[in-house]
């Protein structure tokens, strides 16, 4: 091992190419024990075996340690060590693209079971849509409240982006500050939404198809609101600067996919699929 990290030591400081040669790392290995641990266990509480909760939370405290400690490595080898040349930012953007691609495609299946049902209605369900016994939501309710939230907050989302850029740091301050504390707010209306529904999880397709793609959909305001907050502190920490803010870049994509997830979950499900 001491023969390895010298030879890395030597070819990083005869490095003649803009890439980087990220070093040996057990957070890969790590991460992917963990995950397969949270699954099996998050399978075997659903179904009521013994040991499954236990499984599952050890799987998901190690996950989250991983997450930190990689992540940690990450922003050092970007701001402290400066690995993350321009060819290297234009990899890490086509591996965002690409991971928002396989988001689209997550949502997909949502979107495709909800229609798939609603505009056939089965005999089992009364061959109406909504299925009969259903009290729908009102969509100019809170629904359209959270609509002009999640909207707003991906204004200032780009309005921090763009101070970032101008080197403007009290103005991306100020919006990036605005933006989590409005994500904060969707994440709560959306609760107290599920809270005072007539309708859970178990109550046939609808329950299921809404508060899947809703449900879902709520995951990722909540880890893009992490995400951002962690954008929060290395702005404040002089982290992000005109040239090497990715990060945050980076969060603001994953942020407008959400708030365009939103909008069709909006006129599908809340709207149309309410009428």
């Amino acid at each position: 091992m001491t023969k390895i990290n010298s030879l890395i030591k030597i070819s990083k400081s005869t490095q003649r190419h803009p890439f980087h040669l990220v070093d040996p790392s057990p957070w890969p290995f790590m991460a992917s024990l963990a995950t397969f641990s949270f699954t099996v266990g998050l399978v075997m509480y659903m179904h009521a075996y013994h040991m499954g909760l236990n499984l599952l939370l050890n799987g998901l405290c190690v996950l989250l340690l991983v997450m930190f400690t990689w992540w940690r490595d990450v922003i050092r080898e970007s701001t402290f060590e400066g690995h993350h040349t321009g060819i290297v930012q234009t990899g890490l953007r086509y591996g965002v693209i690409l991971f928002i691609v396989s988001e689209i495609l997550f949502f997909f299946a949502f979107f495709w079971a909800f229609f798939h049902s609603s505009l056939a209605p089965s005999i089992e369900i009364g061959s109406m849509w909504p299925p009969k016994g259903i009290k729908v939501l009102n969509p100019w309710d809170i629904p359209f409240l959270n609509t002009l939230i999640l909207l707003f907050s991906g204004c200032t989302a780009t309005w921090a982006h763009h101070a970032i850029l101008a080197n403007h740091r009290t103005q991306a301050l100020s919006a990036l500050i605005l933006t989590v504390i409005l994500a904060a707010i969707f994440t709560s209306f959306q609760i107290f939404e599920y809270r005072t529904a007539d309708f859970r999880l178990s109550d046939g397709i609808y329950g299921s198809t809404f508060y899947m793609a809703t449900g879902f959909h709520g995951f990722h305001v909540f880890i893009g609101t992490i995400f951002l907050f962690i954008c929060l502190v290395r702005l404040i920490q002089y982290q992000l600067t005109q040239q090497h803010h990715f990060g945050f870049e980076a969060a603001a994509w994953y942020w407008h996919f959400v708030d365009v997830v939103w909008l069709f979950l909006f006129v599908s499900i809340y709207w149309w699929g309410g009428i």
